[in-house]
């Protein structure tokens, strides 16, 4: 009786995941106590599968991973039962688990399996396994890795091993097959297949580490791209940055040699003119002097007097009547201020000029070789980009609305925008606020006269040569009802392709790539320009000049993807 005691206490203090004696017993929320390896495994195993955590024994779910609590009774009977002779298994004998192969000899609780036997069909613990090693009829049994897949090698027909494989169904098969369901089959030995299949398996293995170490080295070599992409980066940065400020002294320089011009002049100018000024003093001291005497002459009432002092005045002055002094027009340094005007006027065109061609400079940087063009609608979406049309480019008959997106003709009412260098007056188009380079895809939802048009933003503002398309500054495809044409240069290409109501635009700048399509159901090819583009490129939208409701819209990006569909070209 005593001995059943020490049974029942064994099995109260075992995991029920790995069967032997509890190892740092925790306690989970529901009661059941484990290994803490043993159910950390668990709760990892649930968490790599995205599965709700549970207990093993009771499979109660809980809403998140149960925090594990130290058991210490638990932990002390261990202890105390270990101290009468009770021990956890040794590790020649483990018990199998749950996850384990189990040895199918063994009786009661199955210890582990160290191999199976794919002739036997069984899995043995290495104490079963033994007789393998020592009967010469066992020793030439095939054995592999403990397998729970044994039964796949028995033929569900005629429950014998399967040795064969058909080479016609392509299947593994027993001896008996060939008699009947497989009866006139190419068939050959398992062995011989994998044999051929080996050399296969060896020949792309091959392959496949050849792959592995060309693309090893392309990546070392994307790499090394990297470092010299950084480093000349980095100098251009450096340099770049010392001659910006070089150019900052120079103008400092200027600044200051400007300003001691005017103060030096200014210096020159006070000197003379406090000169006159002090020698006007003069005379006006003199002049008031003369003017008392005359007074007291004046005043004296004895005409003899008068006479006989009248002959001692002084000569009357010269400058009495008129002033000698000559002001010139006050203008002062105003002239200087007009240079220096002009000055920076051409240093922003400078500017400007040559900011267009760093960032043609900068964009021209290539390590990698041009990409495919794309193919589908999906691949066009991931070059698409925002865009939105200008204010200060747009012609006042214009009406921009839309989150200045899409325009409509006014009714030949002029809108209030402000007058800007940069409006278009006699055509009634509009440009995109922002510029293009690299790889770009857009689409236009058109009606009516509509031509959607790619543009340099120097194109004239005014006159004939303003229009999209009749210069050498924009490529234009035109529509009208039932027909599409494209201008370029003032030359008029025709377009046999039937326009839809809306036209994706792809630019690839670098490439010198502009294409047109039809956009529906599928993307149809309309037009195609190969070229080299010298500058950075806008998007333009243009309306016909008589006014039949035409309309044309930049479709919204988060539009564009959420309506894409895989549609080829």
């Amino acid at each position: 009786m005593a001995q059943k005691g020490v049974e029942l206490d064994r099995e109260t203090i075992s995991c029920s995941i790995c069967l032997d004696l509890l190892k740092d017993p925790v306690t989970i929320p529901c009661g059941h106590s484990y290994c803490m390896n043993c159910i950390k495994r668990h709760f990892d195993g649930e968490d790599k599968k995205k599965q709700t955590h549970s207990c093993p024994e009771c499979k109660q779910l809980f809403p998140s991973r149960p925090v594990l609590v130290k058991s210490t009774k638990l932990a002390v009977l261990v202890e105390q039962l270990k101290k009468t002779g009770l021990q956890a298994a040794p590790a020649d004998q483990c018990y199998a688990g749950p996850e384990d192969v189990a040895c199918d000899v063994c009786t009661g609780r199955k210890l582990k399996a160290f191999k199976s036997c794919l002739v036997c069909l069984a899995s043995y613990c290495e104490k079963h396994l033994q007789p393998h090693y020592d009967a010469a009829p066992l020793k030439k049994h095939k054995l592999v890795d403990p397998s729970e897949k044994l039964q796949e090698n028995i033929c569900s027909r005629h429950e014998e091993v399967m040795k064969m494989f058909c080479r016609t169904d392509q299947q593994s098969i027993c001896y008996l097959c060939p008699v009947d369901e497989h009866k006139g089959h190419d068939t050959v030995s398992a062995a011989a297949e994998r044999t051929e299949r080996q050399r296969e398996v060896e020949v792309r293995r091959q392959n496949i580490q050849q792959m592995i170490q060309d693309k090893e080295k392309d990546v070392e070599l994307l790499q090394q791209e990297l470092k010299a992409i950084a480093h000349s980066a980095d100098k251009t940065v450096k340099d770049s940055r010392e001659m910006f400020t070089e150019m900052i002294h120079l103008l400092q320089e200027r600044s200051l040699d400007v300003e001691q011009q005017v103060r030096s002049q200014q210096e020159t100018e006070e000197s003379r003119v406090k000169e006159v000024e002090e020698k006007m003093e003069q005379e006006i001291t003199e002049l008031k002097r003369e003017d008392a005497e005359l007074k007291q002459l004046s005043d004296t009432e004895d005409h003899n007097q008068f006479l006989h002092n009248y002959p001692s005045l002084p000569p009357p002055s010269q400058s009495t009547h008129s002033s000698s002094i000559n002001i010139c027009p006050r203008r002062n340094f105003e002239d200087v201020k007009i240079a220096v005007t002009e000055l920076r006027k051409k240093v922003e065109d400078i500017l400007r000029e040559t900011r267009t061609n760093i960032s043609l400079t900068v964009t021209e940087v290539d390590v990698l070789l041009p990409q495919p063009e794309p193919k589908t609608r999906d691949e066009f979406l991931k070059y698409s980009r925002e865009i939105t049309l200008d204010p200060n480019t747009i012609h006042k008959r214009l009406v921009l609305f839309e989150r200045n997106r899409k325009i409509t003709p006014g009714n030949r009412q002029q809108q209030s925008y402000p007058d800007h260098p940069d409006r278009f007056t006699d055509r009634l188009q509009v440009l995109s606020r922002e510029s293009l380079t690299g790889r770009c895809y857009w689409e236009v939802e058109w009606r009516g006269l509509v031509g959607v048009a790619v543009t340099y933003k120097n194109i004239r503002r005014a006159g004939n040569e303003s229009r999209f398309g009749r210069n050498d500054k924009s490529w234009t495809l035109y529509r009208s009802n039932d027909s599409s044409t494209f201008w370029y240069n003032n030359i008029q290409t025709p377009v046999s392709a039937p326009p839809s109501s809306r036209v994706g635009v792809f630019l690839d700048h670098r490439a010198g790539i502009l294409s047109f399509y039809s956009v529906s159901e599928t993307m149809t090819l309309l037009h195609r320009v190969q070229t080299t583009f010298t500058q950075p490129l806008y998007a333009g939208l243009r309306i016909g000049d008589c006014f039949n409701g035409s309309s044309a819209e930049l479709i919204n990006i988060s539009s564009l993807k959420s309506f894409s569909k895989k549609t080829s070209i």
